[in-house]
């Protein structure tokens, strides 16, 4: 038995390792995708030139450089985001159901985005994101405190079903205040979800929060594989549930509260993406991490691509595009895991 388990073990990092390296080159060549795909058209070639030997006389490289390039990166990393996110809620949680947009993580993060720009009119990126961390932290709590009130104890479909309710909550508020206050031009953006139009600017001051959060969901993929045992098999191993559950949380609500202060509401990336890794290498988070952020950066970039093809020269918002993956995937897991759960 001791061998199968190692064989398979050995055949998921394999597999883990394939996913990186192949998924890497996808992501690469999907944002070049990306970069040469607009309004005018460029070849992938100039787009290296504009890499590698920036003209400023050239107007395709100031385009590359200030509108394209921005995007393609804030795409791949808002999607490793929130596919990170996802993974480690769902481990934390034994969940199949968890997800930032679906455990009221983003709702929370758009509420407070609103109240900010309403109340105290901040308008930074820096004012934004702290807004959209301490959001995170409220939606999140919101759900997992009323789930908490149930007689039979937190089930996949209950906790479901509460982060729908906080989360129409809160949006309808948002959209309350963001009428009242005249911010919904504001606030239109992180309603509808996307990385058009980004700068530099927002991905400088979103970058170190996104590698922060990635470093520690690295360094807690073990100890969250021993979670997803369950807390009895957890704390029977010695593993101090508590301090794994804090740091867990804290890097959702940095994963998260960074991906929708630059890109706004996108949702299900974070659902689909650990469901389809853990199918591929199996249930050991070491691996599971890793590969869920390479594939959630090519699904998001590839995404936006798509957004920019259903209706030109116009583009539907990247939420719209997620939510065509996401929403039957989500009714067939709360199908699935919904049987006598009720």
């Amino acid at each position: 038995m001791a061998l199968l388990q190692f064989k398979a073990s050995a055949r998921n990092k394999v597999i883990a390792m394939i996913i990186i390296i192949f998924g890497t080159a996808l992501l690469v060549l999907s944002m070049a995708i990306s970069i040469a795909f607009g309004a005018a058209n460029i070849d992938v070639g100039t787009v290296w030139q504009s890499i590698v030997s920036f003209d400023p006389a050239r107007t395709e490289h100031q385009i590359i450089q200030r509108l394209r390039l921005p995007r393609a990166l804030a795409a791949a990393l808002v999607g490793a985001a929130l596919a990170v996110s996802g993974a480690i809620m769902q481990g934390m949680t034994r969940n199949p159901l968890a997800s930032p947009s679906i455990m009221g993580v983003t709702a929370g993060s758009t509420f407070m985005i609103a109240v900010a720009l309403a109340f105290a009119s901040v308008s930074s990126s820096i004012g934004l994101m702290a807004a959209a961390f301490i959001g995170a932290g409220l939606g999140a709590g919101l759900v997992f405190g009323i789930g908490s009130l149930s007689k039979n104890g937190l089930t996949p479909v209950k906790l479901a079903l509460a982060g729908s309710a906080i989360t129409a909550l809160l949006s309808s508020i948002s959209s309350a205040i963001a009428i009242h206050f005249d911010v919904a031009k504001d606030l239109s953006f992180w309603y509808a979800g996307g990385v058009a139009g980004l700068q530099w600017e927002n991905i400088i001051t979103a970058l170190p929060v996104f590698v922060i959060g990635l470093l520690i969901a690295v360094m807690i993929s073990g100890s969250i594989t021993v979670m997803s045992l369950g807390d009895e098999v957890a704390t029977g191993l010695g593993q101090r549930t508590g301090i794994v559950r804090a740091l867990g949380f804290v890097t959702v609500l940095l994963l998260t509260g960074a991906a929708v202060s630059i890109s706004g509401t996108i949702g299900f990336v974070g659902l689909v993406i650990p469901h389809i890794t853990r199918f591929l290498v199996g249930s050991d988070y070491r691996l599971i991490i890793p590969c869920s952020a390479v594939l959630g950066g090519v699904l998001l970039v590839l995404a936006d691509v798509g957004a920019r093809l259903i209706n030109p020269p116009f583009e539907t918002p990247v939420g719209a595009v997620t939510a065509l993956i996401g929403v039957p995937f989500f009714l067939y897991l709360a199908r699935r895991e919904g049987r006598g759960m009720l």
